[in-house]
């Protein structure tokens, strides 16, 4: 009886040391789904989507109905579990090097949409590169980053292992 009283108090104590791992990745796959799913309706319904990310844990695919004016939202996800846009100060930037001077970061972009033929662009129509860093903010480990190559929309998931970024 005694024994599986301590294994069972480990196994509750990894749990939860865990937990904040296992919401981030959750988060993580909300973005990647969401950003997959803009890039998908682009190019099937031939209209640009764009992507609005919105303090701290929100994010809507927009439906462009007149270029560059009215949209429809089309889709629309909230991160949950303490998950949120956020950008650790003492982590270096990803691989990828799109740049982290915000958690949300697409150059000088004041909109990112992608087009018809599957590419990210700014609100100008000039291609885009960026990264949406995510974490809980008081689990350093929890950490994760979103990098989306403008060319040709292909996204990475990278992970925050406390030592470096890894791709997933």
């Amino acid at each position: 009886m005694g024994i599986s009283c301590v294994i069972s108090g480990m196994a509750t104590l990894q749990i939860i040391d865990a937990r904040p791992t296992f919401q981030a990745d959750g988060g993580m796959r909300v973005i990647a789904s969401q950003v997959t799913a803009a890039r998908e309706l682009a190019i099937a319904e031939r209209r640009f989507m764009r992507l609005q990310f919105t303090a701290p844990n929100i994010v809507e695919v927009l439906r462009e109905d007149v270029p560059g004016t009215a949209t429809t939202v089309v889709r629309e996800a909230e991160l949950e579990s303490g998950v949120q846009f956020a950008l650790l100060a003492s982590l270096p930037d990803t691989p990828d090097a799109f740049g982290k001077t915000s958690a949300v970061f697409f150059g000088t972009a004041t909109a990112v949409k992608f087009s018809p033929d599957g590419t990210l662009v700014n609100q100008d129509g000039v291609g885009v590169n960026g990264t949406v860093f995510l974490a809980i903010p008081t689990a350093p480990r929890s950490a994760r980053a979103i990098t989306v190559l403008g060319a040709t929309g292909r996204i990475r998931l990278y992970r925050w292992d406390g030592k470096q970024w890894n791709l997933t």
